[in-house]
């Protein structure tokens, strides 16, 4: 688990009513605001439009979930804001319709998220219904109920989504009993046995002022936000439920999977080891998945597979860094009659990177490709929030929005032949299909999905 920025507020704290350090950044003026109670936040002020946007997470999500209880982090981000407080579920959601603020929940495998939204004039009371969402929860049985079917009837669908197979497929494959292998929104059997204690004990134990990362962008201030975050979360805990979720190393090397489904394409998900977010090689493995998979219509994997074949509608890869294990990944969807021949090209091309790297001029086009997209990622202030969050969380440091593209920009060719000499291995590729592949020797069949 990353280490936290722990909030608790000393003397020095107590003493002045506000904190903050302003940062010159070459796009955004980020302020890591402290309030008088010692809750953290970062904030770009935005005056131009009389909006604020924020968003938080707490780590510790699905992979927290109980065993037999998968699915209990999913559930609670649908509950937060069905009732809180004095307000029952019709009354919370229309005070957010009446007053336009946009609010909530969600659970990956890493963490807990919120996100909010509202105009300026209803700044008050957009935080206050916050307040009460994750400090007073109602999970009121009739609301429960509801949740519980919708879930329920995601998942019924889900069972026949192709991608959705895939995905599971492949965690269970290469994650084997490790808490990353379940499924996020659970099963019907464990979203079944999810009982109201175990919604308010998940709140109780994951949600916390010692472990809030939270991203503010908008008409605010740093002095105004300060008050904010006390009388929002003020009433939480000073700190979480410890937990553990251990380190694990991606197995089921150079399995061939196959889920046979009759439908008239195939859905390929594959991937090995990849490279942690904190590894020093990462910008390079960033730079060389954009050459291999990640750079759309200029990348290998479309050129080879799509455009000079026509054998798939999409092809791409990418990397997936989470908390605990690193992934190198990517997907494909195709005819079933093309489908080894799909895979053969992408382990070719996984093969021919590995041995040759790529030149030079593949290389400037990507760091040039990279850098030139950034910017387009804060179009608006949601956007903006929710990369304030993800750099807290990576523990990145708040100067690296002003340093990502010269890191990128330093990944020279050696950094690149490195990373593909240690990391790709098309022979540990672990290769999940979903449909009715033709010509394709399978290590592994699984008949309907089950």
């Amino acid at each position: 688990m990353m280490s936290t920025l722990m909030r608790a507020p000393g003397a020095a704290l107590l003493a002045v009513a506000l904190i903050f350090v302003p940062v010159a950044a070459k796009a955004f003026d980020i302020q890591r605001v402290i309030s008088p109670g010692g809750i953290e936040a970062w904030l770009v002020e935005d005056h131009s439009l009389p909006i604020v946007s924020a968003q938080f997470m707490f780590p510790g999500g699905a992979a927290t979930d109980p065993a037999g209880k998968e699915g209990l982090a999913n559930m609670v981000s649908g509950l937060l804001d069905e009732g809180a407080g004095d307000l029952d579920s019709q009354a919370f959601q229309s005070r957010l319709a009446d007053q336009s603020i946009s609010l909530s929940f969600s659970a990956s495998l890493d963490g807990f998220s919120g996100r909010m939204k509202t105009l300026t004039r209803n700044r008050d009371e957009a935080f206050g219904l916050l307040r009460l969402a994750v400090t007073a929860p109602r999970f009121e049985a009739q609301a429960v109920a509801r949740i519980r079917a919708q879930i329920l009837t995601g998942l019924a669908a889900g069972a026949n989504d192709p991608d959705r197979i895939a995905q599971q497929t492949f965690r269970e494959a290469v994650f084997g009993d490790h808490p990353y292998s379940r499924p996020i929104t659970g099963t019907s059997e464990s979203v079944g046995a999810i009982a109201e204690t175990d919604l308010r004990t998940f709140v109780t134990r994951r949600l916390a002022r010692s472990e809030l990362i939270m991203g503010v962008v908008g008409d605010v201030t740093a002095a105004e936000l300060g008050v904010l975050l006390d009388s929002t979360f003020g009433d939480l805990p000073e700190r979480a439920e410890a937990f553990t979720i251990p380190q694990v190393e991606p197995g089921g090397a150079g399995e061939m999977i196959v889920v046979e489904r009759d439908n008239p394409q195939s859905r390929v998900v594959f991937g090995h080891r990849g490279v942690a977010r904190d590894d020093p090689d990462y910008y390079a493995a960033l730079v060389l998945n954009h050459v291999l998979g990640g750079g759309s219509f200029t990348s290998r994997l479309y050129n080879e597979v799509r455009e000079k074949r026509g054998l798939a509608y999409s092809v791409f890869s990418y990397l997936l860094p989470l908390e605990k294990a690193a992934l190198w990944m990517g997907g494909a969807g195709t005819e079933n009659s093309a489908v080894a021949q799909s895979i053969d090209l992408i382990r070719g091309q996984w093969a021919n990177v590995q041995e040759f790297a790529v030149s030079q001029n593949e290389l400037d086009r990507a760091k040039a490709n990279l850098i030139g997209s950034f910017g387009l990622r804060f179009d608006n202030t949601s956007s903006i929030a929710g990369t304030l969050v993800a750099v807290q969380f990576r523990d990145l440091g708040i100067e690296y929005l002003n340093r990502r593209n010269d890191l990128i920009e330093a990944v020279q060719l050696d950094d690149v032949r490195r990373v593909a000499e240690r990391i790709l291995d098309p022979a540990a590729l672990t290769v999940v299909v979903v449909g009715k592949p033709e010509g394709l020797a399978a290590s592994r069949t699984v008949a309907d999905g089950g």
